[in-house]
């Protein structure tokens, strides 16, 4: 392990934890249930909303978004309300990606809308939504100038509209019968890698970072952001269900065009055939998928992105620890097996 990582995760992620607590604080008894669905989702407490926690997230996107803040010369501490923001804008989207997608588990608990319902969880994604901006609002109470605060907003709301841009594709690929690999890279820029850029971005804006060095750190988190997504695509259907923590047929059985899917379809008519049948057989479809050469492209991609984030990433000029930081996680993110 990373030195420098291990000593900023530590450092960083009970700081983002604890705004995320004081945004989403009940307010009322009334709204146990209202706070307690937030709170099991992001794995504070169980599906009783009692004290035993579930397994959170990672908190990959705030982390990194306090990471290159200090690495660009900034305070961290005074970029904490925008990485609590980016995480609770990330979870928003997850809570309403699980409904959009019938998906009934994450991180190997049962999914919001699954224990819930469906409109509950509608709402309680909402409410994620609008307490990110409540948190981002909070930069004021750390010594964060308004013009600042304000830049960070633009890109914030930007990286929300791309964001479900995406997420608007994904699903209307799923019933579109041919999507190329330009059509799946548009649809992943926004769903996947607009809001890891514009995490990047937020942390070097709160650094007071020039705007060449801005811009280098945000194509930074977007390749990143691209490869990720693309090594999740091939978690989706080549990796250990219980390590990934959802299930691994899930992505086909729903006939989503991930990037080895896109793949493999323009390139088997035998998988062609198959995905236009009422059922998909999964083994038949794995196996025709890695015949065509599917996976191997994948992984070749998020090879590509990895390496173009490096290099903004080493453009930027990273200083200190907290670049040596940013160059571990990079690697861990695209090399992760969940």
């Amino acid at each position: 392990m990373c030195a420098a990582l291990d000593h900023y995760t530590q450092h960083f992620l009970p700081a983002i934890e604890a705004e995320m607590k004081v945004i989403l604080e009940s307010d009322h008894p009334s709204y146990q249930v209202y706070y307690g669905m937030l709170h099991y989702h992001l794995g504070w407490v169980d599906s009783g909303l009692g004290s035993e926690s579930g397994k959170a997230g990672k908190r990959i996107r705030p982390l990194i978004c306090l990471l290159v803040c200090d690495a660009a010369g900034g305070n961290w501490e005074q970029a904490v309300p925008a990485a609590a923001a980016i995480e609770l804008l990330h979870n928003f989207s997850l809570i309403h990606d699980d409904i959009e997608d019938g998906s009934r588990t994450r991180r190997g608990r049962k999914t919001v809308w699954e224990l819930w319902g469906v409109p509950q969880a509608i709402n309680a994604g909402d409410s994620m939504f609008s307490s990110a901006y409540a948190a981002l609002a909070r930069l004021a109470d750390r010594g964060v100038a308004a013009e600042t605060t304000v830049d960070s907003l633009r890109i914030f709301a930007r990286a929300c509209v791309q964001l479900t841009k995406g997420q608007h594709l994904d699903m209307r690929y799923e019933t579109q019968a041919s999507v190329d690999v330009e059509q799946y890279k548009q649809m992943i820029a926004g769903k996947t890698a607009a809001l890891l850029s514009a995490t990047s971005e937020i942390g070097a804006i709160i650094a007071g970072a020039e705007p060449e060095k801005r811009h280098d750190f945000a194509e930074f988190g977007r390749n990143v952001g691209l490869a990720f997504q693309a090594h999740d695509d091939v978690l989706g259907i080549w990796g250990n269900e219980t390590t990934v923590g959802k299930s691994t047929v899930s992505d086909i059985l729903t006939r989503k065009k991930t990037m080895p899917v896109v793949y493999g379809l323009a390139r088997s008519s035998a998988l062609r055939d198959l995905y236009a049948c009422p059922q998909l057989d999964v083994q038949q479809a794995v196996d025709l998928l890695e015949a065509a050469g599917a996976r191997d492209y994948a992984v070749a991609a998020v090879d590509r992105y990895s390496e173009a984030a490096m290099a903004h990433l080493e453009k930027a000029d990273p200083a200190g620890p907290a670049g040596d930081a940013l160059r571990k996680l990079t690697t861990r993110l695209v090399k992760r097996q969940n």
